[in-house]
């Protein structure tokens, strides 16, 4: 899809699939049913896997959340590195040519997750007697944004696997150390 979504038309869709456009409408009703049966399966997993380990960590007691801060992103992320790679391309489709379809806000969907999580460790830690400093939405919001930006960046430059798990640890240490320093904890 070097078009993006909006601007791939059926007929050139057909054209590349080899097929008629009356083969396309005995599968699909639009082209955005078929863009969303290409990603809709990867993305939902990986929303499901997000928030499951969200919810895992929020069970945990405040003090506990705040020993292993960076512990379970870690152990999600390589385990979603490897998730990203064997769903490699409904990725790049989701990061790079989602514009027009129901998939165009999946950042801005996990980023908002993110943002509910954290604001629930604050309070978590407010609750176990750690002073927390706020932080602004707005700061949150750039701040989370730039690191799930950075996250999917190892599928939208091509980076190896092996090479993204170490790119995505030292982020996972930047972003740690970073929070500390803002909730000044």
């Amino acid at each position: 899809m070097l078009h993006g979504f909006r601007h791939a038309s059926l007929r050139m869709i057909v054209r590349k699939a080899g097929v008629t456009t009356g083969a396309f409408y005995g599968y699909f009703k639009t082209k955005e049913e078929l863009f969303d049966a290409l990603v809709r399966e990867s993305a939902q997993t990986f929303l499901e896997n997000y928030l499951e380990i969200t919810r895992e960590f929020e069970k945990k007691p405040g003090k506990q959340q705040l020993e292993e801060m960076g512990t379970m992103s870690t152990e999600w992320m390589e385990r979603t590195i490897h998730y990203l790679y064997q769903h490699q391309n409904a990725f790049r489709l989701i990061l790079l040519h989602s514009e027009g379809t129901r998939h165009e806000d999946f950042v801005h969907r996990l980023v908002s997750h993110e943002m509910a999580a954290t604001r629930t460790f604050e309070e978590a830690l407010r609750q176990v007697g750690v002073t927390v400093h706020s932080v602004s939405p707005e700061l949150m919001h750039i701040l989370i944004s730039g690191m799930v930006t950075a996250f999917f960046e190892i599928i939208i430059h091509d980076m190896p696997q092996e090479k993204a798990l170490g790119y995505v640890q030292d982020l996972v240490e930047f972003q740690k150390a970073g929070w500390r320093k803002l909730f000044g904890i």
